[in-house]
């Protein structure tokens, strides 16, 4: 999936659980997510098509779907986040399975999954382990200023403080 992506010459990013675990966090069993820019949708669809793989829109507006190797594979065009070409330009290319791929960092990684914690899915023990894993590569000063004003995400940063995994915020700050 990862090459036909690449050869489409699309801006695309691994990212969720298998980006984490491109950067050591523990492997997911979930789905596999890829990052797309919204306004390259139509043209990432098409390409992909194009080149055999079967994809099919879902109800959701945010996200298409493709099946390859008895896999679906999800194409996220919007996030809690947000999707920018320069979320995209960050990545970095890493091997994963041994096809060279752009990942998000770890930083934009554990940004993601907090953003996305809402009313409907804040389990905080499915992030746990991979903040853990991934907690001494991230950019804590911004993923605390994307959580800003997300009460979710300020309770999560609030229990890795009392957990110990993260440093607290400075009262001087």
């Amino acid at each position: 999936m990862a090459v036909a992506l690449k050869e489409t010459g699309i801006p695309f990013a691994l990212a969720g659980g298998y980006a984490g675990w491109a950067r050591g966090a523990p492997e997911r069993t979930h789905d596999v997510d890829f990052l797309v820019a919204e306004d390259r949708a139509q043209d990432a669809a098409a390409e992909l098509t194009r080149r055999g793989l079967e994809v099919f829109h879902p109800p959701e507006d945010w996200l298409f779907k493709v099946a390859t190797d008895g896999v679906t594979v999800d194409i996220l065009l919007r996030t809690a986040g947000g999707i920018t070409e320069e979320l995209l330009a960050d990545a970095s290319e890493l091997s994963v399975l041994s096809v060279r791929m752009p990942v998000l960092s770890a930083t934009d990684v554990v940004s993601e999954k907090l953003a996305a914690m809402d009313e409907h899915l804040c389990d905080f023990a499915t992030v746990l382990p991979s903040i853990r894993a991934l907690r001494e590569q991230v950019d804590w000063s911004v993923v605390r200023r994307r959580a800003a004003g997300r009460p979710f995400a300020e309770a999560m940063l609030f229990l890795l403080e009392r957990l110990e995994i993260i440093e607290p915020l400075s009262r001087d700050a």
